[in-house]
Formats: C-alpha cells, structure tokens, sequence
C-alpha cells in the first residue's frame, strides 16, 4: 500500500487512458424500477420499525429490473420475517455520487425518520481518488448528519466491493481500483470498530464474476439477495432483545 502512490505515478499515462475509455464505452445501466419506499405490515405487539437506506447506484438497484430485486425492499421484508414486527422503509441513493456528495445531496432530500440507517458508499470514491482521511471524514459527516436528522440509533455500513475482480475494467486499471478500493474499505472498517452501534459488512464475498450484472460491474440478482440477508442479520443482532 505504501507503494500505491508510486505505481499511481508511474502508470497515470496508461491509467488515465483506460479510464477516459472506460467512461466513453461501459454499459450504463438504469436505476431499478419501482418505489423508494414501502411498507411490510406485520401483526405483532411490537412497534413497527423503520430502516432508511443511503447509498450510491448499488443502494438505488442499478443492475436489476425493479426494485423489489435490489437491496433495500428485500433487506426489509428478510428483517420484518425474522423479528415478526412490521418493517417501513426508505431508499435514499443516487448512481454516481461519492460520499462527500452523498453529504450534500441528502440534505436536499425528504427523508423520514428511521431507527437505522444502512449505507453503501465508497466506489465513486475510488474513480474519483477520494483520499482516505477525507473518506472516513465525509463517511463520519454523512453518518452524524443522519443520526441527528432521522434519530436512528444504529448503523449498518457496507464496505466496498472487491473492484480488483470486476472485468469491467482492464488491467492495469483493474488492479489499481482494486488497492484503491482496499485502501479505503481498511480505513472505514478502523473507524467503524471505534464506533457505538455501528456495524460493518464486508462486501469481499462478491467475487463470482458469473453473478455480476450485464455491465460487470454492479451487484446481480443472486448477489443483492444474499447482501439483503447480510443486512438483515445484521439489523437483527443490533436491535435490544425484546421481552
């Protein structure tokens, strides 16, 4: 890692280049269909629990149809099974911002109130060369100004996908988001563990190329599902045992 910088140098020529071609030429795919919030009702004694979801073009469902295939109205329906209480929830994500814009444009937003918060940020961080300190800093921003806003008591954050796998980009551009990548997952991953009721869920997992979506790039079907019960669990394991 130390020596990431120097590569970054030697190859910018080569790198800069695959990226400009990478941008002119990659499949874009749209954001999935569908509404960006709902409601799982439950007959139960328990209060219904509400989960708001913040994110880039993985938390806005980009690589499957609709958004009942994408993360956060799965995610939803997996958690109000599992503690038998309803579930409302909110998807809050745009393609393409990284977390510092992801910080600006939430505060434009109608955003409901939640008892926690899931987050998927960090990719655009990576093409856009986010330094890491200023990573974690926009993360820990974005994190307190929804805590405040929504009152959530809990977080869920996900870290980044293994970029070095995807086919979407050649090598070395490849290569160099993948360490890219690694860089920031390792500084987030610090800075969540000095965290009260903050979790972190490795993304690392995803690595079947097979399972990506059509652009080799985002999450597909089978993948978003097993992200949702990923989450889940982990929402599960957050809440206070109820009596």
């Amino acid at each position: 890692m130390r020596l990431l910088p120097i590569y970054k140098v030697i190859l910018a020529p080569l790198l800069l280049a695959q990226g400009r071609r990478m941008r002119r030429t990659a499949l874009r795919l749209p954001e999935a269909e569908g509404p960006r919030t709902g409601l799982i009702v439950v007959e139960s004694s328990l209060p219904e629990l509400k989960l708001l979801f913040v994110g880039d073009s993985t938390m806005a469902g980009v690589g499957v149809r609709h958004q009942a295939a994408a993360l956060a109205d799965q995610a939803a329906r997996i958690v109000a099974d599992r503690l038998v209480r309803s579930v409302r929830w909110q998807s809050v994500a745009r393609s393409g911002v990284n977390t510092s814009q992801a910080l600006k444009f939430v505060q434009c937003e109608n955003i409901l109130p939640a008892d926690v918060l899931i987050t998927a940020l960090g990719t655009n961080d990576v093409t856009s060369q986010t330094p890491p300190a200023q990573f974690v800093a926009d993360y820990q921003a974005l994190v307190t100004l929804l805590f405040s806003r929504v009152g959530a008591r809990f977080a869920i954050i996900s870290g980044l996908p293994p970029l070095h796998l995807t086919p979407a980009a050649p090598q070395p551009l490849r290569w160099f988001f993948g360490r890219c990548a690694h860089l920031l997952d390792e500084h987030l991953r610090r800075w969540i563990a000095t965290q009260r009721n903050v979790e972190y869920i490795s993304l690392q997992w995803a690595s079947d190329r097979t399972e990506l979506a059509t652009d080799g790039f985002h999450p597909g079907e089978s993948q978003y599902a097993a992200w949702a019960d990923l989450v889940a669990t982990q929402i599960a394991n957050l809440l206070p045992v109820q009596p």
